[in-house]
């Protein structure tokens, strides 16, 4: 049986994760894999005004927990779109078609909990993904209602 203290704990200061640069969107890691055996990743998201996200995609067998830092964000969940403004919360299971922009006209944040596996060792991927297809900004003209904000 392990033991319930075999990881070394960590605080990590706001600012001093390691940074993920994709343009109009910036990840930054608080926690990944070496400090959880694998289980978890604990990461924050920043949008730029009227930025779009990463597109519908889905994991799975990891669940995804989306806190909403600052702003407002516009997640999809299965086929809803929704407004979540600051102090909310949202749970995409494994499986679930899901997606998220800001639709605003001020930078917005999430806090990402990822369960059920590293996320983090898949940034250099994703970082050249967004190379390639930066992140689109949001024509507020044609896209649906943007949050007053």
């Amino acid at each position: 049986m392990a033991k319930a203290h075999d990881r070394t704990p960590s605080v990590i200061a706001s600012g001093n994760g390691r940074r993920y640069d994709m343009g109009r969107i910036q990840a930054e890691f608080k926690v990944d894999g070496a400090q959880t055996d694998g289980k978890y990743s604990v990461s924050e998201w920043w949008l730029d005004p009227r930025t779009k996200g990463p597109g519908a995609h889905s994991h799975d067998t990891e669940d995804e927990i989306f806190f909403v830092i600052e702003g407002v964000i516009t997640f999809l969940v299965g086929d809803t779109w929704r407004d979540v403004a600051k102090g909310g919360v949202v749970h995409v299971p494994a499986g679930i078609p899901h997606d998220f922009e800001n639709r605003s006209r001020r930078k917005a944040g999430v806090l990402n909990c990822f369960i059920g596996s590293a996320f983090e060792p898949g940034m250099p991927a994703i970082v050249d993904w967004f190379r390639e297809n930066p992140p689109e900004s949001i024509d507020p003209t044609t896209s649906p209602a943007a949050p007053a904000n």
